[in-house]
């Protein structure tokens, strides 16, 4: 660069340029072996390395190198040489200061890193083995929670969802046994084949209303049983009669007829299934399924159901009336505390964070930004080292403009309560 610049003077003048650069010429040879050094390497891990530890040392190096050489040339022309020279010298011990805080604080924002990512990984295992651990207790709690509260007197929910469950259930089944036959019955009625899809909710909502009347019947013939009404024993035994006898013949029939070829076949067709012992299997059938229906929760979820349906005893006397309230402001206080005082934590944190990451770089630009100033102005500009972004920000360019106009600022709160004698004093 310099052999360049030399060739476009007269030749009598090289020996004179040599002489007086001799303080520069070394340097574009030495930037450009440091710079290769820390721009390439021989891997890709190694090329990381170097340009993320060595590169912005190197280049506060270039900088201070030029400012500092480039200085000797003024030497002559300034007032106070030794201060100067003296604030070259610690501008060179800022350098080294610089460069290895540059350094440590790299390696204090990796172990802040590693710490975040370490706590992030405790604290996800911590919330799953806690969720997991909710997960395999929330049966045994709920149930905890419903025996005890089904425990209280009141209306036995639990038999009256059974009960409307089974109801359905059966008369879903029934529904799909049932459709063909009354398919025919309708289609021969109104001389046309009715749609499926038509007859299908009407046919369950008949059956679920027949099978839980069959239950209300079983219900009534109990309460009299216990009452001692032998009248109505014996009107509600006939009813009864006929309830079993409609859902047998019309119902469990055609499960029987279902079963009928398994039945031949198991006997090897010796057992032919008519009339009477179709009917007795019904029979059979609709006795055991209404006794281990009835006896495990019909007997206690039908008079809940009757009562609803009738509307003549109140329903869930353990249902106590909770008057509807606004939500005072103590509900709402702990849990805005707790977003105020983790929004405080990451706001903090974040700015750790931040602060632990510029502050290596600030550090360099600094130190590389106090060179130049000095070789110009013969004072630094940053006050070194920068302990935390306050000093960033409280460092100005230009104070002397900040005084002034610190000056000008107390003069005007001080004319406007003062009076003209403080104007006086500012002013001179």
């Amino acid at each position: 660069m310099f052999e360049a610049l030399a060739s476009y003077l007269p030749t009598e003048w090289h020996r004179t340029v040599e002489f007086f650069g001799t303080p520069m010429w070394w340097i574009p040879e030495w930037q450009t072996t440091f710079l290769t050094f820390g721009w390439y390497a021989d891997s890709v891990f190694g090329v990381l390395l170097r340009r993320f530890f060595l590169l912005m040392p190197i280049l506060l190096l270039i900088v201070a190198v030029w400012s500092t050489m480039l200085s000797i040339y003024t030497l002559p022309f300034r007032a106070n040489r030794a201060k100067f020279l003296t604030i070259i010298a610690l501008g060179w011990w800022d350098t080294g200061r610089g460069i290895w805080f540059y350094w440590t604080g790299v390696m204090r924002f990796g172990a802040l890193l590693v710490g975040w990512t370490w706590n992030l990984i405790a604290l996800t295992a911590r919330m799953l083995w806690i969720g997991l651990k909710g997960f395999l207790s929330a049966p045994l709690s709920i149930f905890d929670n419903i025996s005890s509260r089904y425990l209280k007197p009141g209306v036995p929910w639990i038999a009256v969802m059974l009960l409307l469950v089974w109801s359905a259930l059966e008369a879903t089944i029934f529904s799909f046994t049932l459709l063909p036959t009354i398919t025919e019955v309708l289609a021969d009625i109104t001389g046309f084949v009715p749609n499926r899809l038509f007859v299908m909710p009407l046919l369950w909502f008949f059956l679920f209303g027949l099978i839980v009347g069959s239950f209300a019947s079983i219900h009534v013939m109990a309460e009299a049983i216990n009452s001692r009404k032998f009248g109505r024993v014996l009107q509600m035994v006939v009813v009864e009669f006929f309830v079993a006898f409609f859902e047998v013949v019309f119902l469990y029939r055609e499960l029987i007829d279902a079963i009928t070829p398994w039945i031949n076949q198991q006997s090897g067709g010796q057992i032919q299934m008519g009339l009477y012992s179709t009917l007795a299997l019904g029979v059979f059938g609709w006795i055991g399924i209404r006794g281990m229906t009835w006896f495990l929760f019909g007997r206690f979820g039908t008079p809940s159901v009757l009562a609803i349906v009738s509307r003549q005893v109140p329903v869930g006397q353990e249902i106590r009336s909770v008057a509807s309230s606004a939500p005072t402001p103590s509900m709402w206080r702990g849990p805005i505390e707790a977003l105020k005082s983790e929004t405080a934590w990451f706001r903090k944190e974040a700015r750790r964070g931040v602060e632990m990451a510029s502050l290596p770089v600030l550090q360099l630009l600094a130190v590389a930004v106090n060179f130049p100033v000095v070789a110009i102005s013969s004072q630094p500009l940053f006050t070194f080292p920068l302990r935390s972004l306050d000093d960033v920000l409280a460092d100005t360019p230009f104070p002397g403009i900040t005084k002034k106009s610190s000056a000008k600022t107390g003069a005007r709160s001080k004319s406007r309560s003062g009076g003209s004698g403080d104007i006086g004093e500012v002013t001179t």
